[in-house]
């Protein structure tokens, strides 16, 4: 009897969200065909270099989601479907502080964790979870509601549950029980045809459009789905040309000469889809909600804490030039601040430890004997260094996005207190660790560095802590 592994599930999966939402967005297939339109024109063009940060395979297959979800208990049924699938919550990323306009959610990422599951397939969820306990947003009567709207819906019924299960447990699931799991969990994330309540719908949206998107109605569905590209400021062109209306900007670190790092991301606007709609008499009309968009990323080089630091010391200095700089656009403001703040080279992330890379021995190794650094071993070419992949997500670029294909700003009451939520909290409310991706990165590179040091006979490298 054939099992059917995590990752070819994953990967399955993966495939079957992208033809259903495809079917349901047809513009995302637009995304996705220039999308491999540019890809192949920049490996053509710049060759292995193109590929640097990833196989043009993988590239090509790369996809990430967005779904969101109304309370801890459904975010603890998503954790079940997912970890079926191979994949773990990883960081923890809070919207309500990220975003200008009213973004009452925080979230977490769900992925594979380890190198060779990423390689396999590397599909990623950004998953955003309702906060209605935030009285910025919400007033006690309409938490009151809400919560109790939330309790009676179910949106991962007890079969899916089941098999999800069991596939976690047993590493996999028989070809059959494979097939109904996956038709299920697809199922699953299909935009409803059930009615919506017009009233609770305007109701939730005057407060957010995210908070009607998610407890408006009575089933959750994938609002966005995101292929990757090698060269996002081409696809927007692209795009454009084609008559697909854009948001105004591309989210994360400029596009300049130097090393790309972290996550570059832009989307087409959210476009309006017919609904039906419940009105107050009880008959059932047609309207449309514009809730669902098409979003698209470049990846680059994932950085390290002190990277990180470094990248929103950056942003900052962006925003504090900014105003003051007549006649610029921020995009060029943002070039001259990352020149000027940031390494032009690999090179330079690497010995100002700013960003992770992974190390193999050469093939063909020097004669002699090997130094006793790291640098060293690269430059002298007993070493390659390859930058490792940023797998995760940044909460300014996520709550740009939502930013800009949101109907109106929402409401929030700054004189109320806010409600605490951090990483721990939110792994307790599920039931699952939520993985710092620092540590992943960091294992992934000393790992690479330990074996260096096994392979060469070395007691230690003096560069290396």
């Amino acid at each position: 009897m054939t099992t059917i592994l995590p990752w070819q599930l994953r990967a399955a999966f993966a495939r079957r969200l992208s033809a259903m939402y495809g079917r349901e967005v047809p513009a995302y297939n637009t995304l996705v065909e220039v999308s491999e339109e540019v890809n192949r024109d920049v490996v053509e063009r710049e060759g292995a270099t193109a590929q640097r940060l990833g196989s043009i395979e993988r590239i090509t297959a790369e996809r990430h989601g967005a779904i969101r979800v109304g309370t801890p208990a459904e975010l603890s049924q998503v954790a079940r479907i997912f970890g079926a699938l191979g994949m773990r919550p990883v960081g923890f990323y809070d919207l309500r502080e990220a975003a200008r306009s009213a973004v009452p959610v925080i979230s977490t990422a769900f992925r594979p964790i380890d190198a060779e599951e990423l390689a396999l397939n590397p599909f990623r969820v950004f998953t955003s979870m309702l906060t209605p306990a935030d009285q910025r947003f919400f007033s006690p009567d309409l938490r009151g509601r809400l919560e109790t709207f939330l309790a009676g819906r179910e949106l991962f019924g007890p079969e899916l549950l089941a098999l999800a299960d069991r596939a976690e447990q047993e590493l996999g699931l028989p070809e059959a029980e494979a097939e109904r799991f996956l038709a299920l969990a697809v199922r699953a994330f299909e935009l409803s045809a059930e009615p919506v309540d017009r009233a609770w719908y305007a109701e939730l949206e005057a407060v957010s459009a995210v908070a009607a998107d998610i407890g408006g109605v009575r089933s959750t569905h994938i609002n966005h789905l995101t292929p990757r590209v090698l060269d996002i400021d081409d696809l927007y062109r692209r795009m454009t040309e084609r008559g697909i209306e854009m948001i105004d900007t591309i989210q994360g670190p400029p596009r300049w000469e130097g090393p790309d790092v972290l996550l570059r991301q832009t989307s087409f606007r959210a476009l309006a889809e017919p609904r039906a709609m419940r009105e107050p008499d009880g008959t059932v009309t047609t309207g449309a909600l514009r809730v669902r968009f098409g979003e698209v990323e470049a990846r680059g080089v994932a950085l390290t804490p002190a990277g990180r630091e470094r990248y929103d010391a950056l942003l900052t200095e962006i925003d504090v030039r900014l105003p003051g700089d007549s006649g610029r656009t921020r995009a060029e403001v943002a070039v001259e601040v990352w020149r000027e703040g940031w390494p032009a080279t690999e090179r330079g992330l690497r010995e100002q430890d700013l960003a992770y890379f992974s190390y193999a021995l050469n093939l063909e190794l020097p004669a002699g004997t090997p130094p006793d650094t790291l640098a060293a071993l690269v430059d002298e070419g007993w070493v390659t260094a390859t930058p490792i992949v940023y797998e995760d997500f940044l909460p300014r670029s996520a709550a740009g996005i939502f930013q800009s294909n949101l109907s109106s700003e929402g409401s929030r009451d700054t004189g109320q207190q806010g409600v605490d939520y951090d990483q721990s909290w939110l792994s307790g409310a599920i039931g699952r660790e939520i993985h710092n991706p620092f540590l992943l990165y960091g294992y992934e590179q000393s790992a690479s560095v330990g074996a260096i040091v096994a392979n060469l006979n070395l007691t230690s490298l003096k560069d290396v802590p």
